[in-house]
């Protein structure tokens, strides 16, 4: 695939990056130009608008996200182990990634409604991302490695909640705070 639709598919990772670590109102179609490598219209052209591409990379960063956890899932003969190594890779690649916190934690904690669709938009991620956690805690469940009994929902919020402290815990001590021991804990009491 080259040509024009190529070079704008391109551009969505390049742009999530630039809104992830500035945010959605720091960002301008000027810092967009030049991360992306289009030209002034060709963003207007392509996308429609800066709150369409920021919810194309809200999108894109979800959906890399899924990806991640998918993959450490599988390649895990216990889906909590595998749920464990997504966290703590998510956790140790922080360094190198654009910003430490969540793009949808930060959107949800940066937008308001004056940007209603996009907050809606972030939330509605965010949930997908915490419906999959329960989705690996089911199936745990069902290879007995986690009592069946217990509340998978609940287990999930839980994990959130604590995934996304240590994300801001991490920001704030700097990355080599025992990470690794930090996410045992968690999963030790989960």
């Amino acid at each position: 695939m080259s040509g024009p639709a190529h070079h704008h598919l391109e551009a969505v990772p390049k742009a999530t990056d630039l809104f992830w670590e500035k945010g959605f109102h720091a960002t301008s179609m000027r810092n967009l130009q030049q991360a992306t490598s289009l030209r002034p219209g060709s963003i207007y052209a392509s996308f429609g608008s800066k709150e369409a591409l920021f919810r194309l990379s809200l999108n894109h960063y979800s959906k890399r996200s899924r990806e991640m956890l998918h993959r450490e899932v599988a390649e895990c003969h216990d889906p909590v182990e595998g749920l464990k190594q997504f966290i703590i890779h998510v956790l140790l690649c922080q360094s190198d990634a654009p910003n430490s916190m969540c793009m949808l934690v930060k959107t949800i904690s940066e937008l308001t409604e004056e940007h209603a669709e996009l907050l809606a938009e972030a939330k509605r991620l965010l949930n997908g991302m915490e419906d999959e956690f329960a989705t690996v805690i089911r199936l745990a469940q069902e290879l007995g490695t986690i009592d069946s009994d217990r509340d998978a929902v609940r287990m999930a919020q839980r994990l959130q909640v604590q995934f996304m402290g240590l994300r801001a815990y991490i920001k704030a001590h700097g990355g080599g705070c025992q990470t690794i021991e930090l996410v045992n804990d968690i999963f030790e009491n989960l």
